[in-house]
């Protein structure tokens, strides 16, 4: 018990599946290489973004 349970560990708990391109999803993915980042933080920081902005 302790960290393991707690929500601030870092770990994720759930998925999203999408569907898109293959040329798309290739392109974006190798663009966040070339930035150093990755294609999950860039989305997970577009979703956190558009939900700041457009919350009540």
């Amino acid at each position: 018990m302790g960290k393991k349970d707690s929500k601030k560990s870092g770990k994720k708990d759930s998925q999203l599946v999408l569907r898109l391109d293959k040329e798309e999803r290739d392109a974006f993915v190798e663009l966040c290489k070339d930035m150093d980042t990755s294609a999950a933080r860039e989305i997970r920081g577009f979703i956190r973004s558009f939900m700041k902005q457009n919350s009540d």
